[in-house]
């Protein structure tokens, strides 16, 4: 490989790490190159507001001229155009749950054909304006079991559906060990859209998401409903306590007037970074397993 293949290589991996960290848009028409800039660091030619006006305030002392030095006459100083401030790529909007959206009547969502036409028509959520795509559910429309998970991927942004990266082939692998898949499995999340950088959704974040979940729910009818890592647990079941203390446990769910029975597990993504602790999932899976004869 010569050098101009490693540097298209080395840009090429550069790029791939900004579209995963939630970078889409450039700032400017026009590339930059750093590194021709030496040793100038990058803002050198803007001054903050504050620093302007100090420095027009307080004048810099003058040398005096040594003997028979003659004295340049003063110099007229140019009026300093005013520093424009960066425009905002996205509108800034609250997060909203929606019945804050004259418009949202999650009643009137018949069937889930119908809610994701509300959600791809509601704006309360954040995440929206970074994501590429809205991740409703993959699987069956009606099934006994219900997967809800933490937040889309990178390769679920992609491509519009949830778990279809390495955690959604392990998942699909777990379920397959008990006799389990897309024809009678509806798999979803608690927030609809990527998350910049793949963070932890925010609490009002899930809680704008949250009444489209629980229609969801409704509209689903799951015998089992069971949350997918730490996150989507606390989400779901409002408590604070961590993902190890919980698991494992049944309660029950009400949702949108639908009650179901509920278990917390581990997330695949964790497992696949943690395989030692595939056991305790797979207990979990046979407790599932138990609850849906």
């Amino acid at each position: 490989m010569n050098a101009d293949e490693t540097a298209r290589a080395a840009a090429g991996r550069i790029l791939a790490w900004y579209e995963a960290m939630g970078v889409d848009a450039a700032l400017a028409d026009v590339p930059i190159d750093w590194m021709a800039r030496a040793n100038v660091p990058p803002g050198a030619q803007f001054s903050l507001q504050s620093e302007v006006s100090s420095a027009a305030a307080t004048p810099a002392p003058q040398q005096r001229p040594g003997p028979g030095v003659p004295t340049a006459p003063p110099r007229a100083h140019a009026p300093q155009a005013p520093i424009a401030k960066p425009a905002r790529q996205f509108p800034a909007r609250p997060a909203a749950a929606p019945g804050a959206e004259a418009n949202v009547d999650l009643a009137r969502a018949g069937d889930l054909a119908a809610l994701g036409s509300m959600l791809s028509a509601f704006d309360g959520c954040g995440l929206k304006a970074t994501a590429k795509n809205l991740c409703f559910y993959r699987g069956a429309e009606r099934a006994p079991l219900m997967i809800v998970g933490e937040a889309p991927g990178r390769e679920e942004d992609l491509e519009g559906k949830p778990f279809v990266g390495r955690a959604g082939q392990l998942l699909d692998k777990m379920l397959a060990s008990i006799g389990m898949g897309e024809a009678n499995v509806h798999i979803t999340n608690i927030v609809y859209w990527r998350p910049p950088g793949n963070r932890t959704p925010t609490p009002q974040e899930a809680l704008a998401c949250r009444p489209f979940l629980e229609r969801q729910i409704a509209l689903v009818g799951p015998k089992v409903v069971l949350a997918l890592g730490g996150a989507a647990a606390k989400q779901l079941f409002d408590v604070a306590d961590g993902i190890m203390r919980i698991r494992g446990k049944w309660r029950d769910l009400e949702a949108g007037g639908h009650t179901a029975q509920a278990m917390a597990t581990l997330h695949p993504a964790y497992l696949l970074r943690t395989p030692a602790a595939k056991g305790m999932a797979w207990r979990d899976l046979l407790a599932v397993k138990a609850a849906l004869k």
